[in-house]
């Protein structure tokens, strides 16, 4: 199922929550509602499921105009943040839930809550209670009881931010597998940037009710289309650079092009000479966390940060940075990115 929205606006009262978004998700790929809190990703997924009705615009699944239909009769599943599963019944009854409520014959509830469970690798835990089960467990309950139902489309609200560290990572894996088993549409609301990249096939980016950028993940990195996606995106954030920057190199031939800002991933830089140099840095810190290396660094009038250069400098040594043009970012007085001013291949 392929869901299209055309100049959907969403209005609380006075505030304007999403500002005439228009964009089309493909069918049959799991896509990252990506954003800060407040910026409209979880409204964007309410107004798919027909739990919020929109202000003004249309929304689409294929060909169908959904948007004042019944949520009920819009076949999605949906999955949430606390669970919401019923205490007082099994893994079984949960999942067959919704299809009791549909009257569907009891042995068909049974067949297809084993089938799930089966998808979901939770067979074992069928007769136990929620209480029983771990966050992980009841969670792969909610996924399964979502997809009983045989959805077109899988709204999936934050539903990992519940758990442990290294229960997110297994459980988005799992995530991952079930959507490309099932090759149901699917829609992740996450403000985790790791999440979102690390599972989807596309992510949408928001900010301030407005959608700044819809692509797969490795483009959002290394092609963000303005400042906000580019700095929002990457860890540890992206090294920024303005006009008055004082540990230029002034001979630098970046310097007679017009741009407003550059951004410089950490990984990027890398040590230089007196001849090729950019950024003109001094050691402050320098942090190991297992295999990750990152360098603390004083440039100018501020801090900036390298990885996988040399960690063995000195504190408080000088050193002169180098980066490839063709990795730096430039972006206008407005915070868009301007293409091939640095020679980046854009295609």
């Amino acid at each position: 199922m392929q869901v299209r929205f055309e100049d959907v606006t969403m209005q609380f009262e006075e505030k304007v929550v999403l500002n005439k978004i228009n964009f089309t998700l493909p069918a049959h790929q799991l896509i990252s509602f990506l954003g800060p809190s407040g910026c409209g990703k979880s409204t964007t997924l309410y107004l798919i499921s027909g739990l919020l009705n929109a202000t003004s615009g249309s929304i689409f699944f294929d060909d169908q105009d959904v948007t004042k239909l019944d949520p009920v009769k819009r076949e999605v599943g949906l999955v949430f943040q606390n669970y919401a599963l019923y205490p007082h019944l099994t893994v079984k009854e949960n999942i067959m839930f919704p299809l009791r409520m549909a009257k569907m014959k009891k042995n068909e509830r049974i067949e297809r809550a084993e089938e799930m469970a089966a998808l979901t690798r939770i067979s074992d835990q069928l007769d136990k209670y929620p209480r029983q089960l771990s966050g992980g467990q009841q969670q792969r309950v909610a996924i399964s009881r979502a997809l009983a139902k045989q959805p077109s489309i899988l709204l999936m609200d934050e539903p990992l931010s519940n758990l442990d560290a290294r229960l997110r990572i297994e459980m988005r894996e799992e995530i991952r597998r079930i959507q490309q088993e099932t090759g149901i549409t699917t829609v992740f609301v996450t403000h985790d940037q790791e999440e979102a990249l690390s599972i989807a096939d596309k992510v949408m980016v928001l900010q301030d009710g407005s959608i700044q950028q819809i692509s797969d993940p490795i483009s959002l990195y290394q092609q963000p289309n303005n400042l906000f996606v580019a700095k929002f995106i990457g860890t540890p954030v992206i090294n920024t650079l303005q006009r008055d920057f004082e540990g230029f190199n002034p001979n630098h031939a970046i310097l007679n092009k017009d741009w407003s800002t550059l951004g410089v991933r950490s990984e990027d830089l890398y040590i230089g000479d007196s001849d090729n140099y950019l950024i003109k840095a001094q050691l402050k810190r320098v942090d190991q966390i297992g295999k990750d290396i990152t360098v603390h660094l004083k440039a100018g009038n501020q801090n900036m940060v390298a990885s996988d250069i040399d960690p063995n400098i000195s504190i408080g040594e000088e050193i002169m940075l180098g980066v490839n043009p063709s990795r730096i970012l430039a972006f206008d007085a407005k915070g868009d990115r301007l293409l091939g001013l640095m020679g980046e291949n854009d295609e």
